[in-house]
């Protein structure tokens, strides 16, 4: 019994000494399972509070939002169009852009279970070095004349989103379905940069290989949504567009929607927090969400503003309380009032921000589509 008490003992001083060194091991070099547990460690131990962020002040935040007045929504506008398109107002990109390659009445299986659609428009849009963007357009049979545009983050392909989609559909709307760029249906073009050679493009951090003097790779996660916009304009008239994005899609929603007045209600999920709350990795996001030149000049917190601001618009911000992917926690708290306070000192728009307690999931749920629906139904 003394035997086997001393091979117990030394198999659990083994076991201890190398469960310890493999945790070391895994925390100093973030292999596997790093990223699990430490996407997992808010949900098991408690959301993360704006305790970390204590030194933020209420009157520091108002102090980095740069717009008084109208003359200054102007400028902030005017000067994303400069950004993004290289000119100086969005009549001039609406002017200059194509329309996109328009499929109509094509078969998808993934869809042949939906109810109350007509058909399905298969819409692509061709942009620099050969990146594009396909989207579909799903009509309804009966229709109650808007149109909701619903973003997919990085997750990939909008397919993701099939229950976002159904859900509109059963309410009568037109839905445009997109993704990011190189994701999902979008293809992954090789090419040729200078002094670089060939690359294969698969991800959002590689874009800024792109950036020139004539050509700024941002505008490629908002082009494809003016020209389909344009086309929609051209061939439809509905009484409203909508937009509604998860994760990358939420960030999409966000910035074009603060360039862009029509679309009259956006609402981000899990999409972005300003600058000084992304005290974790998980939050700082890919090249777009972190474009100094970009958010230097503009930044979330005015983004918010444009995105609400206007006769008959609302920008609602839609955070999972307990997301393991990123933006989750409180720290909302510390500007949701400000920016509710510049809103109504311009006297036009709304801002909103919802928290969704009912799951533990990067994810848009039941719940929030409801409160989208009943936010939308109210504009008439």
């Amino acid at each position: 019994m003394i035997c086997m008490n001393k091979y117990l003992l030394a198999f659990l001083a083994i076991s201890f000494v190398s469960i310890f060194f493999f945790g070391t091991y895994v925390g100093l070099y973030k292999i596997f399972p790093y990223e699990f547990l430490d996407s997992s460690k808010d949900v098991l131990f408690g959301q993360k509070t704006i305790e970390t962020n204590q030194f933020i002040k209420q009157a520091n935040i108002d102090s980095l939002i740069k717009i008084y007045n109208k003359s200054d929504i102007d400028q902030k506008r005017n000067f994303l169009t400069e950004f993004f398109w290289d000119v100086e107002s969005l009549q001039r990109v609406k002017y200059k852009s194509q329309l996109p390659e328009v499929e109509s009445g094509i078969s998808d299986s993934n869809y042949k279970d939906f109810q109350n659609l007509k058909r399905i428009d298969r819409l692509t849009v061709e942009m620099e070095y050969g990146i594009n963007s396909v989207s579909y357009l799903f009509l309804p049979e009966q229709s109650n004349e808007k149109l909701i545009l619903y973003h997919q983050g990085h997750g990939g392909d909008f397919l993701l989103g099939k229950d976002t989609i159904q859900f509109f559909l059963d309410r009568n709307f037109t839905v445009l379905a997109m993704s990011m760029p190189l994701l999902g249906m979008n293809n992954q073009p090789v090419v040729e940069i200078d002094g670089l050679g060939k690359i294969k493009l698969n991800s959002h951090n590689q874009l800024r290989l792109l950036e020139a003097n004539n050509f700024n790779p941002m505008k490629l996660f908002l082009d494809p949504i003016q020209i389909n916009l344009n086309f929609l304009d051209k061939e439809y008239n509905f009484k409203q567009y909508s937009m509604i994005g998860l994760s990358g899609g939420g960030w999409t929603t966000v910035v074009y929607s603060a360039i862009d007045e029509r679309i009259s209600n956006s609402f981000s999920v899990a999409g972005s927090m300003p600058f000084y709350l992304r005290v974790d990795d998980r939050d700082m996001g890919d090249y777009e969400q972190r474009n100094i030149e970009l958010y230097q000049n503009v930044n979330y917190l005015e983004l918010y503003v444009l995105s609400a601001y206007g006769d008959g618009r609302k920008h609602v911000q839609i955070f999972n309380k307990n997301d393991p992917c990123c933006f989750s926690g409180n720290g909302y708290e510390t500007y949701e009032f400000v920016i509710k306070d510049k809103i109504l000192q311009l006297g036009k728009g709304d801002f909103q921000i919802f928290i969704d307690d009912t799951h533990n999931q990067h994810q848009i749920s039941d719940h929030i589509l409801k409160l989208v629906h009943e936010n939308i139904s109210l504009d008439n």
